[in-house]
């Protein structure tokens, strides 16, 4: 109490020394003004006192200035009341700071910037003549500690607010505040990546935070990184060029950035780094990355030191290199200034290996240190390591038996090879990571025996395992042609891994397909993941279409990641341009062939087959179309044709030379350009181009152009001719004109990227292949101030071209013939391989054979699983067959997975085959109607029957047995026309089922007076007759 009492005497004492000082003040004709209560913080109604005094009239003014954190300033007046000469006074006033500097934001109170500083400041002011504010005189100012929002109080409001208050300060952003979410961490990839070692990779680019604070840190970081950059990388071999890529920034210039890092030729890190005034600053790691084994790569930026560090796991073993070098210059890194590249890119080719997960923090220092390095979950799950040591034991295994074989057909009493004899007697076998049935000796007795045929084959020389893998392949494609059940599938697998591990790449993805679907073996995504990786690594085509569309669909529980994607399709999009110019026996033109369609089905012939016969007859009568089907089915192999170019190239000359005909005359002037079936001649190819042209045909004019750019070098014609001919919507001019202003090759103009950009996009949209790849190309890394990234975007344009390569319809032809062949599971296995590539057409007709499973070869359940996975992929793809929507809205109305019955989803599935006029679609949903189902107002609505949903429901069945009627499929006239015909007739005795009733009971009771009259009549006649 003492305490206490001393204390508020020492107040009154401050109170009376201050208005002492302010007498004194006023004899000598001074103003003051000071705070006598300033709160420490902003606090809701807080009494403040403010001692004052001046020697004129004057305003005393009380304002709080507030400084955000975007350091912006801004002055808030509060109050003001007017000084009068005289003594000091003390002024006593409610303190009303702004609620959104005292309460937590809630709708009504609205949110602020952080705020960094606050300061109360109350002054004595004058005014001159003109009311302006002449001179300040006195001032006191007091510093309040802002509250961070969750410590600040919620208003209490006293009166009654207003309903659309009310609901505002229900929302739950104000009811639940929460921090917005900010990638601080940065997951640039969380996979694992197959680089072939090719210009392809991973594209990652950074945006700016949301948050001002954090951006604030951000930029002012730029010159004074503090960050950390982590890796995995498996690398199968070195660079065979003077560096390769593994992670580099590119800045809007396109020049390389912070961080660059390369793998040299041999084996060391190369780093760059960027400073201020284009000063650049490059050193080598004084370590190595060593072969087939999973590596930690580190690069920490603080300042200007770097250090790059790597920690590597072999087996159980731990090895630990770091490299620190200190700049001599500012190091520049702007995250958010271009784009980020993980492998291969434009500029330089990746390495050949494994990317594992990449982790950037981007304004801090990790704390974990290297001893701390554990290997991530996705590298331990996948087990690649596991594999390679079990494909290295059998190859092993196998290379002594060959090597055995050779010594036995050597001349007896021979020595034996010393180190033939350490092997055989003296190897330490390698630690099995794989299954049990993958490294048992009887599934290798299959493979010895193989090989042991092969090398008696071959006359005693010394095979390759290569070969022998290509053998086992051939030998378990022939057992799985003879499979007539799934259970058979489990005993060939092992052959098939075998031919992967002798690296068969088609080997290693047919049984990844077979994992990846459980067809005929237990399903086993990770394992189907590592088979198709492996695949993949090695460049093959079709495993890099299953990577592209695992990774984005996000299949199986993988990461959806369009970037990782994109790296994929990128790829086998450039090698479907190329391979389109390279033809070979391998390739078939892709055709999107759906087994339901009996119509396609009947147009599928072969050389012997009569429509090929026919088409031969009217093309030899002179017929140019027929000559051009003949020619263009045996130069890309179309319709069941197999591809004969030597033949095709006969049809062209004839449709040329005998009938004169424009398209035939461009064919053959194009492979006589290009010497494809025949031998190149420049001059009678650009005579045939251009008597083309004269006819008309647009394509020629785009290929005298490219004659002229490429043999004439005369860009100014080539240009004319371009011009002229994407005047006419050719879409190879377009492609060729985009690629002239890329290079800066356009007569008179400077190269011009936006220019590019804009004639590739019409080549895409004009169904160029090539076009659609460099247009994705330019979406994935966005050309600044022009174009933006959009790389959902570039996705969907590589896998469109993509899925043109002959590859992928090879696999498709033979899904199609053993279609034809009647034989079903060889047809299944085919369109398999291609629906787990995202091919629609094969998602469709792996569903169908499911449903049809003639002979019953598939287990029921894996038969109706089947059905729900690949109608339900056929219904999200770009153009859906309206069958799926039907088998769909069954699949559902049956409740088939579940037992459960969903008409909600079974009738969107019909609407959706209804808007698109299918029968089917619009009877299924009358079906509904009738038993009881009330289509939702939705639905109706797209329907264009909103009006009918409160009416009686024969109006709204007429309705769908109508349009259902006038479908242009006569096939469903008749059915809807019953349909139709039985709403009729029901509504007709519902309506007039009373007087119906009442007709007949008069009748009934009727009939024997009229009986007793009719025959008094007839017998009246009889008598009058005789």
């Amino acid at each position: 109490m003492e305490r206490k009492h001393w204390t508020m005497d020492f107040h009154t004492l401050y109170k009376y020394i201050c208005q002492f000082c302010l007498s004194m003040q006023i004899v000598w004709g001074l103003d003051e003004v000071t705070f006598l209560n300033p709160p420490q913080e902003p606090l809701p109604d807080h009494h403040l006192e403010v001692l004052f005094s001046c020697d004129e009239p004057a305003t005393v003014k009380l304002d709080c200035i507030v400084t955000f954190d975007t350091a912006i300033t801004t002055t808030v007046q509060l109050r003001q009341w007017r000084c009068v000469p005289g003594k000091p006074n003390i002024k006593t006033l409610e303190l009303n700071l702004p609620d959104w500097l005292v309460y937590q934001a809630d709708g009504i109170v609205p949110d602020s910037q952080w705020v960094l500083s606050c300061i109360l400041r109350v002054s004595v002011r004058y005014s001159g003549s003109d009311g302006n504010e002449k001179s300040t005189t006195a001032q006191d100012v007091a510093t309040l500690q802002p509250k961070p929002f969750f410590s600040r109080p919620v208003k209490q409001y006293q009166l009654c607010t207003a309903w659309s208050t009310q609901m505002m300060h229900l929302r739950q952003p104000f009811f639940k505040k929460q921090c917005p979410l900010e990638q601080e961490t940065v997951h640039l990839l969380s996979s694992i990546y197959a680089s072939t070692g090719e210009s392809f990779g991973i594209t990652k680019a950074l945006e700016p935070y949301g948050s001002e604070v954090l951006e604030n840190l951000r930029v002012r970081a730029i010159s004074f990184p503090w960050c950390t950059f982590f890796m995995w990388i498996f690398i199968t071999r070195h660079c065979q060029d003077r560096t390769c890529g593994i992670f580099y920034h590119v800045d809007s210039h396109n020049n390389y950035g912070t961080p660059t890092l390369f793998l040299t030729n041999s084996g060391q890190l190369h780093i760059q780094i960027h400073g201020e005034s284009e000063k650049s600053s490059a050193f080598l790691s004084q370590f190595k990355v060593p072969l087939n084994e999973w590596c930690q790569l580190s690069l920490i930026f603080s300042g200007k030191t770097v250090t790059v560090s790597m920690v590597c796991f072999d087996k159980e073993h731990r090895t630990f290199e770091s490299t620190e070098n200190i700049l001599s210059h500012t190091v520049i890194l702007d995250d958010t200034e271009g784009y980020f590249v993980i492998g291969g890119g434009k500029y330089i080719r990746g390495v050949e290996g494994y990317f594992g997960p990449l982790v950037y923090y981007r304004n801090r220092i990790s704390p974990h240190g290297m001893s701390d390095v554990v290997i991530p979950d996705v590298i331990r799950t996948v087990n690649l390591t596991g594999w390679l040591q079990t494909c290295q034991d059998f190859r092993l295994h196998l290379s002594l038996k060959l090597s055995s074989y050779s010594l036995m057909r050597a001349e007896s009493g021979s020595c034996f090879d010393a180190f033939h004899k350490w092997m055989v007697n003296d190897r330490q076998r390698l630690k099995s990571q794989c299954e049990l049935w993958e490294s048992t000796a009887p599934h290798r007795r299959q493979a010895t025996k193989l090989a042991k045929l092969l090398f008696v084959k071959h006359g005693g020389k010394r095979i390759s395992l290569a070969a022998v893998g290509r053998a086992l392949y051939s030998l378990s494609l022939h057992k799985l042609g003879r499979v007539r059940s799934t259970g058979v599938v489990s005993r060939i697998l092992p052959l098939l891994l075998q031919a992967g591990c002798l690296a068969d790449n088609r080997a290693l993805h047919m049984s990844s397909v077979l994992y990846s679907t459980g067809l005929g073996v237990k399903k086993q995504p990770i394992k189907a993941w590592l088979l198709a990786l492996l695949a993949a690594q090695k460049d093959d085509r079709l495993a890099l279409l299953h990577l592209g569309y695992l990774h984005h669909q996000g299949l199986h529980g993988f990461p959806t990641d369009a970037d990782l994607a994109y790296g994929y399709y990128a790829n086998i999009a450039k090698q479907t341009t190329l391979d389109r110019h390279n033809l070979t026996l391998e390739q078939t033109f892709v055709e999107a062939v759906y087994l339901n369609n009996d119509e396609m089905l009947n147009l599928q012939t072969n050389e012997d087959h009569h429509i090929f016969q026919w088409l031969k007859l009217q093309a030899h009568r002179g017929a140019a179309d027929a000559e051009q089907a003949i020619a263009r089915m045996l130069f890309w192999g179309q319709q069941g044709v197999s591809p004969n170019i030597q033949k095709a190239v006969r049809h062209y000359e004839r449709g040329a030379v005998q009938w004169g005909d424009p398209v035939s005359m461009y064919d053959y002037g194009i492979v006589l350009l290009q010497g494809h079936g025949v031998e190149k001649d420049i001059p009678k190819a650009v005579t045939f181009l251009k008597n083309a042209m004269e006819k008309g045909f647009v394509p020629a004019i785009n290929a005298l152009a490219w004659y002229y750019e490429r043999f004439e070098q005369d860009y100014k014609q080539a240009a004319q001719l371009w011009e002229q001919a994407d005047l006419l919507k050719c879409p190879e001019a377009a492609l060729n004109l985009g690629v002239i202003y890329s290079q800066g090759l356009y007569p008179g103009k400077t190269a011009d990227q936006y220019m590019a950009y804009k004639y590739y996009l019409k080549s895409a949209e004009r169904g160029h292949i090539r076009g659609a790849t460099l247009l994705a190309d330019f979406w994935t890394t966005g050309i600044p101030g022009h174009v933006n990234r959009r790389p959902s975007d570039a996705v969907l344009w590589v896998k469109w071209a993509a899925e043109h390569n002959g590859y992928l319809g090879t696999v498709l032809r033979k899904g199609l013939d053993s279609y034809l062949k009647s034989d079903t599971f060889s047809s299944l296995l085919y369109y398999l391989m291609a629906a787990e590539m995202g091919y629609a057409a094969a998602q469709f007709n792996v569903a169908y054979l499911c449903e049809q499973n003639t002979g019953n070869f598939l287990d029921p359940a894996f038969a109706l699983q089947c059905m729900w996975k690949y109608y339900n992929l056929t219904i999200l793809s770009q153009h859906p067959d309206t069958y799926a929507f039907i088998k769909m809205g069954d699949l559902l109305y049956e409740g088939q997975r579940d037992g459960q019955k969903d008409l909600f989803s079974a009738a969107q599935m019909y609407k959706l085959a209804a808007l698109r006029n299918e029968p089917q679609g619009w009877y299924n949903l009358g079906l509904l109607v009738e038993e009881g189902y009330r289509l939702p107002l939705s639905v109706l609505i797209e329907l264009s029957l909103s009006e009918l949903y409160l009416a009686d429901n024969s109006l709204l069945l007429s309705a769908l047995y109508k349009r259902c009627r006038d479908s242009e499929d006569t096939a469903s006239y008749l059915p809807c026309s019953l349909a139709l015909f039985n709403v009729y007739l029901q509504s007709f005795q519902k309506d007039y089922s009373t007087a119906i009733k009442l007709c007949t009971t008069v009748a009934m009771v009727a009939a024997p007076v009229v009986v007793v009259v009719i025959v008094g009549l007839l017998r009246r006649r009889t008598l009058s007759l005789n």
